[in-house]
């Protein structure tokens, strides 16, 4: 099998969708302790395949997974809309994020309501309750329109909320803004366009898209007043406009959201408004309305020159379905292939993570073992200031049973997490190259100890230390330290422990200092008599020839 190169930063997250509980909670019927062993095993597999980002929805449908003074509880979590779960939510699943180095994405849908269209069905505080003007039924389901400014102001405060009270590390937005076109059905917002855009727009497709400009915009500035470092995202479905439409549009034959959903993406990214993009190409390769590759080359090329960060959205859930291409174990792997010959890719979103968990065609298998064999940091966001946080230290290294244990120091704070690094000798230092990143440390205060249980004994490792801030700005190195392998000299080994004492006892006569070291072998122990410690092979070796002409002739050198 060919093994990807694998980039040193890369955006790898999965979306974690609550909605009709279809990731977390798999079920409203679970208990508190069930929803959060739950979010820390979905945690645990992302990390098992080296993701660095969780993508949460946590206001699915005018509701809230968090208490608010914005939306009501959502019924995802207990059946029951309105009904407190008898815990923050979002604290907990933000904290477990963090506690495994993952940035955690909050992810909103803005306008929908309801998936039906009975108001009456809503609790009775429920802001489209109090607000009946603000909601438009439309496809069997409710909706908050758009082109009422006091429906976008509530649905910002909805979000600023969460972007005050918790540290989420960026707020994402998906595809749902107007709804998605059911037959010929029109969205019915009449007098919503008399009332406030007939005089300034001629075709309500223009309004309707400076309704939502206008939403992207202000939220946009107030994020970045509020908390300058927080990431903006999101993403949109595939295609913006097809070529037959506008000639710089995609060589595509599908639903276009800047006319269908009134979306348009190619204003966000010129405006600065956002730090990335998450086009959703949830097509295979080659196919004839929208193909894979004819996308991720347009979605490229649109962002190219502009401060923000594409990520392609996978399609996981179509992996194993009843088609040829999804069919097919290397589709996934052809696209993700393909994404490494664009620079303008910085990362990938998959769609969605029980499905990943499934591991349909062995996809979450062949993330661990190939694509993302190897911890990755995020690309550092455009926008942000460049100055990285100062150099961590490492204070001692040190070779424990159980394998090296480093000890570091850093005061900064900046630093939001540590990134150690080991390089065998003689093979160099390059931290582009993410082989030789050991570890991913989330910093809990300004000193701790991290053990790497896999440097082979025998060996000279270095290692040295970065400090990573939270627009993921890397510091200069920390000082190195080399690890020297340890050759111990062993003047025999004694099951009974009055031997090894005797054996002590004759080399102290002869005037070789010795220690007895209790160590088990399958099972059983046994009484080591150590004379010596080298770090040379050399010294190691005449103190075992010393030993040996004292009658000694069961002595041996181990090393760690």
């Amino acid at each position: 099998m060919r093994l990807a190169p694998v980039n040193k930063r890369q955006f790898r997250a999965a979306w974690v969708a609550t909605v009709g509980n279809r990731d977390w909670p798999s079920s409203p019927a679970l208990s508190v302790t069930q929803q959060q062993e739950e979010w820390k095993r979905l945690l645990d597999q992302m990390k098992g395949m080296n993701l660095n980002a969780v993508i949460l929805q946590i206001r699915p449908m005018a509701d809230a997974f968090y208490p608010s003074n914005c939306n009501p509880w959502s019924k995802y979590l207990t059946g029951t809309q309105g009904k407190d779960p008898g815990y923050d939510p979002l604290a907990f699943l933000l904290e477990e994020a963090h506690r495994r180095n993952l940035e955690f994405h909050a992810w909103f849908n803005p306008f929908r309501v309801s998936t039906d269209t009975r108001l009456e069905s809503l609790v009775p505080d429920h802001p489209a309750r109090r607000h009946p003007d603000w909601v438009v039924a439309y496809g069997g389901q409710l909706y908050y329109d758009p082109g009422i400014p006091e429906v976008r102001d509530h649905v910002t405060d909805s979000i600023l909320e969460v972007v005050n009270r918790y540290g989420v590390d960026g707020v994402h937005l998906d595809d749902y803004f107007y709804p998605y076109p059911v037959g010929s059905e029109s969205f019915p917002d009449d007098g919503t366009y008399r009332r406030y855009g007939q005089d300034r727009f001629a075709d309500k497709g223009d309004w309707r898209r400076e309704n939502v400009n206008r939403f992207i915009c202000g939220l946009s500035k107030r994020i970045r007043q509020l908390k300058p470092k927080l990431k903006f995202g999101i993403s949109p479905f595939g295609i913006w406009r097809n070529r037959s439409t506008d000639p710089t549009g995609s060589d595509t034959s599908g639903l276009q959201s800047f006319d269908g959903l009134y979306v348009d993406t190619r204003t966000w990214i010129r405006k600065g408004w956002l730090d990335y993009v998450v086009p959703q190409v949830y097509w295979n390769i080659g196919y004839p309305p929208a193909a894979y590759e004819k996308l991720v080359d347009w979605w490229s090329e649109e962002v190219r020159g502009y401060p923000l960060h594409l990520y392609i959205g996978h399609a996981v859930y179509k992996i194993g379905q009843d088609d040829e291409a999804w069919n097919n174990p290397e589709e996934m792997a052809d696209q993700l292939y393909m994404n490494l010959s664009y620079p303008e890719v910085k990362g990938s979103v998959f769609f969605a993570i029980s499905d990943l968990s499934r591991n349909p065609l062995g996809i979450r298998d062949r993330l661990a073992t190939d694509f993302f064999r190897y911890p990755a940091l995020i690309p550092a966001v455009p926008r942000l200031d460049q100055t990285p946080p100062p150099a961590p230290r490492i204070q001692s290294v040190q070779r424990l049973p159980d394998g090296v244990q480093i000890e570091w120091r850093d005061d900064s704070a900046d630093t939001v997490y540590l990134v150690l690094y080991r390089f065998a000798d003689g093979e160099g230092e390059n931290r582009e190259d993410p082989r030789n990143i050991r570890f991913l440390i989330r910093k809990k205060g300004n000193s701790s100890t991290v053990t790497d249980p896999t440097a082979a004994p025998g060996r000279t490792w270095t290692y040295l230390l970065t400090a990573v801030d939270s627009s993921h700005h890397e510091s200069p190195p920390s000082n190195r330290v080399r690890l020297l392998p340890l050759y111990k000299v062993i003047a025999g080994s004694f099951q009974m422990l009055e031997n090894a004492q005797a054996r002590q006892n004759y080399l102290e006569q002869k005037g070789i200092e010795a220690a007895i070291v209790e160590i088990r072998v399958n099972g059983e122990k046994r009484h080591r008599v150590q004379a010596g410690a080298f770090s040379q092979r050399s010294n190691a070796e005449a103190r075992l020839e010393e030993i040996r002409r004292l009658g000694i002739t069961d002595g041996f050198i181990v090393y760690e």
